[in-house]
């Protein structure tokens, strides 16, 4: 089991979370952290405002679909995202909350968000938990930063107005034998990923042994994994761990399991170019190309079905 690190006391002694969280992900790729400030009404509330989104009749869903959009924002239909290399799509449905830019900033790669009406307060509720996980995001890459010797800040600039997601995740009750599972094994593009956990079990990561471990949190703890553009960016020193969500056992087959993941992003146009520090002649450079995060986010969109 991976121990909970505790943000609030690592605020009294960085180099400490640093150290831990920086272990953490350097062995699983994965951390478990608590104490992370985010109250649990606005948890909770976003949690019931996706419960009431997928409960809408999918004629109704359906109208909040964005063509030509990959999924970025809106709604995306059961049965589209497929993990790249499997021959049948997930088992799961989703909405998308991305960045609502400043006046006067625009980044043409971002799509505007899509307005849910029939729903009073969904926007503003499921956008105060983008915000309070995009905050608490800023203050993992701060470990993370100190961890591989850079400056405390050096994230800041490169993720304030990225292009990151909130996903609302809805994995219906499954029936008979499913073709596919909720969610094939797979990494995440972005830079770090925060997953607030779901009341049904499932998720596990793929340890370096070849077993797959249960990712089972306390209640009330966040789920931090290290995404493919931030693999990249340290030259595998901080390592993107296949994971995967299981169909459930017979006897909570008949549940569904929601879930919200944020994505936390790059901006678009920041060149993702492998850190001197993290070359050595134990570790030659990977990645001798550098890629922008919008490029490398298209490539993998098409990957896993969601962008032509």
């Amino acid at each position: 089991m991976i121990e909970p690190i505790s943000i609030a006391e690592g605020s009294e002694n960085k180099a400490k979370l640093a150290r831990d969280l920086g272990e953490c992900f350097a062995r699983y790729g994965f951390a478990v952290i608590s104490d992370h400030g985010i109250p649990a009404p606005v948890v909770d509330t976003a949690f019931e405002r996706t419960r009431q989104f997928f409960a809408l009749p999918e004629a109704v869903k359906r109208k909040y679909a964005v063509p030509g959009g990959a999924g970025q924002r809106g709604y995306t239909p059961f049965g589209i995202e497929t993990a790249k290399g499997a021959d049948r799509p997930d088992l799961k449905e989703f909405w998308h909350v991305g960045r609502n830019m400043p006046p006067g900033l625009v980044d043409p790669s971002m799509l505007p968000n899509v307005p849910m009406p029939e729903i009073g307060d969904f926007d503003a509720k499921t956008y105060q938990l983008f915000q309070a996980l995009d905050a608490l995001g800023m203050s993992v890459l701060e470990g993370v930063a100190l961890y591989l010797g850079l400056p405390a800040n050096y994230f800041d600039d490169k993720v304030e107005y990225g292009n990151s997601i909130l996903r609302l995740l809805h994995y219906p009750p499954v029936s008979g034998k499913p073709s596919g599972v909720r969610a094939g094994a797979h990494e995440d593009i972005n830079v770090i990923t925060l997953l607030l956990g779901a009341e049904e079990a499932g998720l596990q990561l793929l340890d370096r042994d070849g077993k797959w471990l249960d990712v089972d949190p306390p209640p009330g703890c966040v789920v931090v994994n290290i995404g493919d553009m931030l693999q990249r960016l340290t030259n595998h020193v901080l390592p993107s761990t296949t994971h995967r969500v299981i169909n459930p056992t017979p006897e909570r087959a008949a549940f569904p399991r929601y879930s919200l993941p944020f994505f936390q992003h790059f901006a678009s146009d920041f060149l993702i170019e492998t850190l001197p520090a993290c070359i050595s002649a134990s570790r030659p450079n990977r990645y001798p190309v550098p890629i922008t995060a919008d490029d490398y986010l298209k490539e993998r969109l098409a990957e896993i079905k969601l962008k032509t």
